[in-house]
């Protein structure tokens, strides 16, 4: 029995159609236009792919996180603004003004450097309770350094704040909202863009739209918080049956023998491991039990998670070699997965394995 080499191990099914339509839905929420964030190569999804289809909702343009994600864009033909998300460094300025990249800046001591070059566009960060990047909203002596050198910056583009509980805290999206617009006040002028909400922000509609909005788990099929709607699946995580065996009474699987079999069970060999994005997990806590679709039925995993390959127990019997398992964007979703493995759907989808097929639709 033979498959094509995409699909002989571990593939995932990519729906860009699904990836587009869901950033419609964040659009129509917000009102306003997306900045789409495709660092962590458009979320293990594919960044030249994801921002080529997204290109059908007029996007202002794309974030990354590093000069290395714009350069693979610019080389796929992307020619709209990148925002480089990450804080400027000294040793980048050279490289990303020479490129035309959006730096964020976000302490006046780059501000300063910045400007004196008239290096180009800029973006400016204010942490607004992140606590991770930006000038502080309460740092006075920053701010008002700040506003002394964006006064003679003609190239002053925009300015942003980052929510971070927007899932699950609507409160705090109001307190961190005042704050940023506390700040805008004392600015010496109000830039072209303005923006602070990501997906789960710019999906409680207009009130924290501004100019753009910087979505991203949802796009890419992950609920973004639990009061928000569901997005369409964009993701199918799959693996081929490699082996079959049957185990009797007592025998262990995997590693550690940590798990045996309590009566005759047959057990499926998958194409897939850590080494692909699939998490080991340390054994034992609370939780749902994690599982792979096979058959059209939930089956467990079992035995611990091995680099390469892992197991499933198939109580029925029912399972040849060369059959496919789903991992996540079937019965079980991109999020009941993350769940069960104790983790969220973000690091799911960016430690996908780069032996990982990807096959878009």
């Amino acid at each position: 029995m033979t498959f094509p080499s995409d699909t002989a191990r571990a593939w995932v099914d990519i729906d860009l159609g699904a990836l587009v339509a869901n950033g419609r839905t964040l659009a129509e929420a917000c009102g306003t236009r997306l900045l789409p964030m495709v660092k962590a190569n458009g979320y293990g999804l594919g960044a030249a792919r994801v921002a080529r289809a997204l290109e059908a909702l007029d996007p202002w343009g794309y974030g990354v996180a590093t000069m290395e994600e714009g350069n693979a864009l610019r080389a796929a033909g992307v020619a709209r603004p990148i925002l480089v998300v990450s804080p400027l460094t000294r040793e980048s300025i050279d490289a990303i003004a020479a490129r035309g990249f959006r730096p964020t800046i976000g302490d006046p001591g780059m501000l300063a450097e910045w400007i004196g070059r008239r290096a180009g566009p800029f973006h400016l960060e204010i942490d607004s309770g992140m606590a991770r990047a930006g000038i502080r909203w309460d740092d006075d002596t920053a701010l008002r350094e700040a506003a002394g050198l964006l006064a003679s910056a003609p190239e002053w583009e925009g300015v942003f704040t980052h929510f971070h509980s927007a899932d699950s805290d609507p409160a705090s999206v109001a307190t961190q909202w005042d704050r940023f617009q506390s700040v805008l006040s004392g600015l010496p002028r109000r830039p072209s863009l303005v923006h602070a909400a990501n997906s789960a922000a710019a999906l409680r509609g207009r009130s924290y739209a501004a100019d753009l909005v910087r979505p991203g788990i949802f796009l890419y099929g992950g609920r973004a918080g639990e009061a928000a709607p569901s997005p369409r699946p964009v993701a199918a995580l799959r693996a081929r049956v490699l082996a079959v065996r049957s185990v009797g009474p007592g025998d262990s699987v995997s590693y550690g023998a940590t798990w045996r079999a309590s009566r005759r069970t047959t057990v499926a060999t998958l194409g897939i491991g850590y080494a692909d994005g699939l998490p080991r997990v340390a054994e034992g806590g609370d939780g749902p039990q994690r599982c792979a679709e096979l058959r059209g039925r939930l089956v467990p995993l079992v035995g611990r998670i091995t680099m390469d390959m892992s197991m499933v127990a198939v109580d029925d019997g029912e399972v040849a070699v060369g059959d496919v398992a789903t991992v996540f964007g079937g019965k079980i979703s991109l999020d009941e997965q993350a769940r069960a493995a104790r983790t969220i759907s973000y690091e799911l989808l960016t430690a996908l394995g780069s032996r990982v097929a990807r096959r878009y639709t």
